[in-house]
């Protein structure tokens, strides 16, 4: 008994001494689990300028040494117990426990067989119990320190992270842990890849150019915090501990941004750290947008070895009103191109003298054009006819069969199931009307090619949105799936038959009738001259070259001409150049002419048409956005298309019949050349 009442007496003894030197441990320490506020507030107040080689995070590393303990160091040393207190205790409590148990199961009877066995009984368990509870305890608090030091990067007293940044998977693990061997705490810079993460994880929306990090709810400790009235008393040696700071940077702060000069918010485009595409958002200023966005442009350029200045002929000045292209017409803008403006007219055309608007880069086209409206004016004005009027657009539906396909086709082509999608199509707009829904049908897939009058609008979003909606219909009563909501039977910006022969956006025919004397003093040739080389080469040429919408001499021309200066989508020419020109003599041998264009596509609202300089345009052909009735606008245009379509084909016609195309281009198509000195 006097040996377990020893041992009772010993361990309790040396439990009470390590508690007391780990107090008297952590009041020394306080100093060094003071976090430091110093370098962030330096670093911060830098913030409002910006160097080339700027980062999302500015890291500054400081070193510093712990021999003024009156001062908040930047260290996150831990407070350490003294673990070597704990091998003084093991060393004779694990002999004691195993002498005791020794002693005991040597002749338990001598205990058994006293009057008090089950008191004695009772001490003996007690005491072992004490000594498994201990040794559980030990491991456990050696497993929960190491493991918790490691897991969530604790760089202060209590565990706490710095300003939240650090957690469990955290590249701060390597860069602030504590070492549980009895060594004060040392901090690393992290490597390249550490700090780029760390940057992205610093980089945060805040409203003050100093951001001060916060710490967490402290993690309990097994040394508890010191006291912060303990006085400071070092006793571990002085050694210097390296620090990493890191502060938010000014360019997550869209307000700030907007003060800084244009060659810094360049620079951050350059580096990354915003996005060439959202400084307009940034800045509020569309112009300001296009100035930075061109430096950024310059310097990338430069660096291919391009130009030291490639954009500085690219105009970029006030003319044109970047809020207005914003959102609707052009991204990532840096300027703009002029293209110059002829009007050619007037052109009498339908019984109202018509001026058009091209623009173009190609001498020779507005003159010859010029040169045809006046032909056709004089011979009495030319007369235009919209025949069909729908924009269209073919989702591709795919079945489980052909049969199941064959089914659905059928079905849409039931009047009565027609009103059906009529009406979920028309529920999506205040002026498109479905008029069509013809299937075509390849194996299991359906193209269901949907028809659509849209006003004076071109009529693609709008025949689009519908088209979903008729679809949602279709896959309520079929099992089917839509692959694709344009299945390239509409057939939009490419040439196809289906556009030839059934028409998409306007179909327009116009013809006119052209004295021979006209002919022959306007246009420098004669009829049958004219009419002969039309049905050489606009007919059978363009036969033998298998041509689809191309039997014109060059329609395409006064198309995109047109386009380009009323704002219609420029890409959409293709179609709308579908153009047939025919040449016959009349009985009093005068030259009739016509041209059929099935596939005009053009609009008087929406897109390009509401910039400046394309309203400008659309003004001179008097049909500027909607119409007092709905399309009147669209369709004016569509007649002023083909009006100068064909009276580009006569003079081009007669130029060739004529033979002096090459000599009106060398006239008219290249500048004079300089004069050399002393001649």
């Amino acid at each position: 008994m006097s040996l377990t009442n020893f041992g009772f007496f010993s361990l309790f003894s040396l439990l009470q001494f390590i508690s007391h030197s780990n107090s008297s441990h952590n009041n020394s320490n306080s100093s060094s689990t003071s976090r430091s506020s110093s370098s962030s507030s330096s670093n911060n107040n830098n913030n409002n300028s910006y160097t080339p080689n700027n980062s999302n995070t500015n890291t500054t590393t400081t070193t510093t040494n712990n021999n003024n303990n009156n001062n908040n160091n930047d260290s996150h040393a831990l407070p350490e117990p003294r673990w070597h207190f704990f091998t003084i205790l093991n060393s004779l409590l694990i002999p004691l426990f195993i002498s005791t148990l020794l002693h005991y199961f040597a002749d338990p009877s001598r205990y058994s067989s006293s009057s008090d066995s089950s008191r004695v009984s009772a001490k003996w368990i007690g005491g072992w119990a004490v000594c498994i509870g201990y040794f559980f305890g030990f491991l456990g608090v050696g497993f929960v320190q190491e493991v918790g030091l490691s897991d969530t990067g604790s760089a202060g007293p209590g565990g706490g992270n710095v300003g939240g940044l650090v957690g469990e998977g955290s590249v701060l693990k390597g860069v602030m842990s504590a070492d549980i061997n009895g060594k004060s705490t040392e901090s690393e810079l992290p490597t390249a890849a550490a700090t780029t993460t760390i940057a992205t994880m610093a980089t945060v929306a805040t409203t003050t150019p100093t951001a001060t990090p916060t710490a967490t709810p402290a993690r309990k400790e097994f040394c508890p915090p010191p006291s912060p009235n303990t006085p400071n008393t070092p006793n571990t040696p002085n050694k210097p501990t390296t620090t990493t700071t890191t502060t938010t940077p000014i360019t997550s702060q869209t307000g700030e941004i907007k003060d800084m000069e244009d060659s810094s918010i360049a620079q951050l485009v350059l580096s990354g750290q915003v996005k060439d595409h959202t400084l307009e958002k940034t800045l509020q200023d569309h112009s300001r947008a296009v100035t930075v966005r061109r430096l950024v442009f310059t310097e990338k350029l430069s660096r291919l070895s391009i130009d030291s200045d490639p954009l500085r002929e690219l105009p970029s000045g006030p003319s044109l009103d970047y809020s207005r292209v914003f959102g609707a017409n052009c991204e990532i803008v840096c300027g703009y191109v002029p293209l110059p403006v002829g009007i050619v007219g007037p052109l009498l055309l339908n019984g109202s003298e018509t001026f058009i608007p091209m623009a173009t880069t190609e001498g020779c086209l507005v003159a010859s054009t010029n040169r045809g409206c006046k032909a056709i004016t004089e011979g009495g004005g030319a007369t235009s006819v919209i025949l069909r009027d729908g924009i269209t657009r073919a989702p591709c539906l795919r079945f489980a069969s052909a049969l199941a396909a064959s089914e659905c086709k059928i079905w849409s082509e039931e009047p009565q199931n027609f009103q059906l999608l009529k009406a979920a199509f028309e529920s999506t707009t205040s002026f498109g009307k479905l008029i069509g829904a013809e299937p075509t049908l390849a194996g299991r897939n359906v193209y269901l090619r949907l028809r659509c009058f849209a006003g004076d609008a071109m009529g693609m979003n709008m025949v689009s949105k519908g088209s979903l909606k008729v679809v949602e219909v279709l896959k309520e009563r079929f099992d089917c799936e839509l692959i694709s909501l344009s299945g390239n039977m509409c057939c939009d910006k490419k040439a196809s038959a289906v556009n030839w022969i059934q028409g998409r956006g306007k179909s327009v025919v116009i013809e006119a009738t052209i004295p021979k004397k006209v002919v022959q003093g306007t246009l420098k040739t004669t009829v049958k001259s004219i009419v002969h080389t039309n049905t050489q080469k606009n007919l059978i040429g363009s036969a033998m070259s298998a041509t689809i919408g191309g039997f014109n001499a060059h329609a395409a021309n006064n198309v995109t001409a047109v386009f380009l200066a009323c704002g219609q989508d420029p890409a959409q020419n293709v179609e709308s150049s579908n153009c047939l020109t025919l040449m016959e003599e009349t009985n009093e041998g005068n030259l009739w002419i016509s041209c059929t264009m099935p596939s005009i596509e053009v609009g008087t609202v929406g897109g390009g048409t509401s910039l400046p300089a394309q309203s400008a345009c659309l003004r001179v052909l008097n049909c500027k956005g909607g119409g007092e009735v709905p399309g009147a606008n669209a369709k004016k245009l569509a007649h002023a298309v083909a009006g100068a379509v064909m009276a580009g084909e006569l003079s081009l016609l007669a130029a060739l019949a004529a033979n002096t195309l090459v000599a009106a281009h060398m006239q008219h198509n290249r500048k004079p050349q300089a004069k050399t000195a002393g001649k």
